[in-house]
């Protein structure tokens, strides 16, 4: 079993985490953050608070702006 992860995050700003050994999907790079499965959702966890995608997040903002 693989133990070492890393964090990956992609241009909407959501998080997954990736085994060590595999590439990254199109679209998805790396956080920075390496380790066990459970330390990578620990960070994911802390990192992203809010879950909806960056565009989304944008575009209410734009919305409600004065």
């Amino acid at each position: 079993m693989n133990d070492a992860f890393r964090v990956v995050r992609n241009d909407e700003e959501q998080y997954s985490v990736m085994p060590s050994d595999m590439t990254n999907p199109p679209g998805w790079r790396d956080e920075g953050t390496a380790g066990t499965r459970a330390a990578c959702l620990a960070r994911i966890g802390e990192v992203w608070t809010d879950l909806r995608p960056r565009s989304l997040r944008e575009s209410v903002a734009a919305r409600t702006a004065p």
